[in-house]
């Protein structure tokens, strides 16, 4: 049975409309044209996620997510992606965007690592974003 949990780490955070964030992402996946074995979302603060990324990814630097691709066999996605909560509340200000509406676009960016799409380069950066905005217009709170 397909799963997306969501937990915290070192802070009391949930996000609102869990069931409809569950299907929202396991409908991404699907339409592209991957399936769902189990993601976890982790909510934490930036100092624990700053932690997770010295240790695994020798980066010194705050973030507002880390993908863990844990998966096994191609094209079924099993992951953990990391959000510091105070990373999105900051880029939400920053941004001058709804904290809600930054909380699902980084979501939606971590599923779609795992879908294989990558940021780094200009033209990667640019079909993520579209990506993105193709996915967070298919969310219904």
């Amino acid at each position: 049975m397909p799963k997306v949990n969501f937990f915290n780490e070192d802070i009391s955070f949930q996000p609102k409309h869990k069931r409809a964030l569950r299907e929202w992402v396991k409908r991404t996946i699907g339409a592209e044209c991957h399936t769902l074995d189990e993601l976890n979302f982790i909510f934490c603060s930036d100092e624990y996620l700053l932690q997770i990324n010295q240790q695994y990814l020798k980066h010194s630097t705050y973030t507002d997510i880390v993908t863990f691709d844990n998966s096994e066999v191609e094209g079924s996605i099993t992951g953990d992606i990391f959000i510091s909560v105070d990373r999105v509340r900051e880029n939400a200000s920053k941004f001058q965007v709804p904290e809600e509406k930054e909380l699902h676009r980084v979501m939606i960016h971590g599923t779609l690592h795992l879908l294989g799409y990558k940021d780094k380069s200009k033209t990667d950066k640019a079909l993520m974003t579209s990506k993105e905005d193709e996915h967070l217009k298919l969310l219904s709170l």
